[in-house]
């Protein structure tokens, strides 16, 4: 969607909204269903109602950019060891007590954020800065989908991919429009309970398998699953084993899924740092129920973090956090498909015949005013 000229030009209009009978505006984005008169903020804070409509109050700003590793996003199995352009805005559609990145989701003040670009400033940087893709993240980017989507638009006519880290809290109409301009997502499926949702994540679980089974299903956008465990909270075997089976059942044994630690944040500052013990009881019960590609995040795990072939066992992505060692896939450069170098099994995602060498590094840029140089400069 192109931005349409208002008074700020960080405002723009949005289309999935409709008046009620009483007055107010309903958001249709997503399930959060905010109800609003004139001048009222949904929950995300960054919608809000203008007149006769929902607009958009943070188009072109952001919170900040960073070249990151894909594996941070995590994705494993999207052109590994190469770089991606990381933003994020402002607000979330969920209310979280964990969070990660509260800082930035739970903000309610635009001095937050900090940086803006267009689109296609956006997409050049990433060109200049040998990036492979740009990923929507930090936030939500369901809440700012007008930008997010003109950026993956502008992207994608200079061969750079879009990737969305996502909670999927989204409807079925925008769910659709969105995805279809995405190369690749991480889902943060944050348990398998709706209990949880309800009363830590302040939200509903069945939106977010709908996104997932919708990404996995009905597009070609290249999807990964993520879930924070919790002690105490969503870590159960009976919890973890249903998650399993569900995504091996209703996803397929190819999806990866990813078991990342989580540490004290936001208001559960309580909650012990999960021990990596748990997060290998996590991997054994998803591989016992068929899933071939579980990886633990967070923690220094060489075994819990690298791909094997499901086949023969050869170590095929060699991974220790974010720095690629041995690699031995058999690539089509024209796909992107993967093999097994010795046995020659299919081996899901989209890969590179040479793994990028970006590593662990971390670099903060500005897009704003100071072009592509890093933070501060």
């Amino acid at each position: 969607m192109a931005s349409t000229a208002m008074s700020d030009a960080h405002v723009v209009p949005t289309r999935y909204w409709h008046l009620l009978a009483d007055g107010r505006i309903q958001c249709d984005l997503c399930p959060r269903a905010c109800k609003l008169r004139e001048h009222q903020r949904g929950v995300c804070f960054v919608r809000a109602r203008e007149g006769d409509q929902v607009v958009l109050t943070t188009y072109g700003r952001s919170s900040g950019f960073c070249v990151d590793p894909i594996e941070k996003k995590p994705l494993h199995h999207f052109h590994p060891g190469t770089a991606v352009l990381s933003f994020g805005t402002a607000g979330c559609n969920l209310a979280c007590r964990f969070c990660q990145n509260w800082d930035i989701s739970k903000s309610k003040e635009i001095d937050t954020l900090a940086d803006e670009a267009s689109p296609e400033t956006i997409a050049e940087a990433a060109v200049r800065l040998g990036c492979r893709s740009v990923a929507f993240t930090y936030n939500d980017p369901v809440i700012f989908m007008e930008y997010a989507v003109d950026v993956a638009d502008a992207c994608r006519e200079r061969g750079v991919a879009a990737v969305a880290v996502t909670a999927g809290y989204i409807c079925d109409e925008p769910r659709r429009e969105f995805s279809a301009h995405l190369d690749a997502a991480n889902v943060d499926l944050k348990a398998f309970s709706e209990t949880f949702y309800r009363h830590v994540a302040g939200g509903h679980l069945q939106p977010v398998l709908e996104t997932l089974e919708h990404l996995v299903h009905e597009t070609d956008v290249w999807t990964e699953v993520t879930t924070l465990l919790i002690p105490g909270h969503n870590d159960s075997d009976t919890e973890i084993g249903a998650l399993a089976d569900w995504v091996a059942e209703r996803l397929g044994p190819d999806v990866p899924l990813h078991f990342s630690a989580f540490h004290p944040d936001f208001r559960m500052l309580e909650v012990p740092p999960t021990p990596p013990a748990t997060l290998r009881r996590a991997r054994e019960i998803a591989r016992r129920a068929g899933l071939r590609y579980v990886y633990v995040g967070n923690v220094a795990d060489v075994e819990g973090q690298s791909t094997r072939c499901p086949a023969c066992d050869r170590l095929l992505i060699e991974r220790d956090r974010y720095r690629l060692g041995a690699y031995h896939l058999d690539v089509d450069p024209a796909s992107g498909a993967g093999r097994c170098d010795r046995c020659g099994t299919a081996i899901p995602g989209r890969f590179d015949p040479i793994p990028g060498t970006w590593g662990p590094r971390r670099r903060p840029v500005r897009l704003a005013a100071a072009g592509t140089g890093p933070a501060g400069a």
